[in-house]
């Protein structure tokens, strides 16, 4: 009850700063719109093509997203050794990953009632609400397991004048499971799922997301007694 009383008081804290500030929100925001508008640029005028890979260019707006959200969290908290503080409370090492990690992921589930209309519009999918409300939340399981693993790698950069490069090198070859079953699922329920296959791949991007949070759970400890 202790971690799970610092867990919460860590995720408020770090909303009341985001929105204190609001300028990664928008800047993250921003930057998702402009990457879809990119890819729709670059298939061109060609409906049929766009459709095809709405939920490909809709899960690569999100993973290029979070590493720009990811790589602002721990540079916050180095600020004034603010982490330091945090560790001197006492906050147990757990607690502040999975406090860090749960705002994280909040805050890219918040992009999602953002782009994935800008998505559907650009794309010219034929999305009625309940595709909406379910592609929302298969954007919800893909931030989660994007945010595990990135909090982590955030928190073991933060301290590199290199973060901005390392972090892409090292989340992204780990989360290839979740951007594999997150892109076929929103698929199907973009294209249709004649098959019955999304409760298959929705089961699979929900197992990398328990693995994910539990390992990197426990490697953070390692992390901070490193010197994050």
């Amino acid at each position: 009850m202790r971690v799970l009383g610092q867990i919460a008081t860590l995720v408020r804290k770090d909303l009341l700063l985001e929105w204190r500030g609001r300028t990664r929100g928008l800047s993250v925001v921003l930057f998702g719109i402009v990457t879809l508008l990119l890819f729709s640029f670059a298939v061109g005028p060609d409906s049929a093509a766009l459709r095809a890979g709405a939920a490909g260019f809709l899960v690569l707006a999100l993973l290029l997203s979070s590493t720009l959200a990811l790589s602002e969290g721990f540079r916050l908290e180095h600020e004034n050794h603010a982490l330091e503080g945090l560790l001197l409370a006492p906050v147990e090492p757990m607690a502040l990953y999975y406090g860090k990690a749960l705002s994280n992921t909040l805050f890219l589930i918040l992009l999602a009632p953002i782009l994935t209309p800008v998505a559907v519009i650009l794309y010219a999918v034929d999305a009625g609400p309940a595709t909406l409300v379910q592609v929302i939340g298969l954007w919800a399981l893909a931030a989660a397991g994007l945010s595990a693993p990135g909090t982590l790698f955030a928190a073991m950069t933060s301290r590199l004048r290199s973060q901005d490069v390392l972090l892409p090198l090292l989340l992204f070859p780990l989360v290839v499971p979740v951007l594999l079953g997150s892109v076929k699922a929103i698929a199907l329920v973009l294209g249709g799922d004649p098959m019955g296959q999304l409760s298959s791949w929705t089961v699979l991007l929900g197992a990398f997301d328990v693995i994910y949070w539990t390992l990197s759970g426990v490697l953070f400890t390692h992390v901070v007694e490193e010197g994050v």
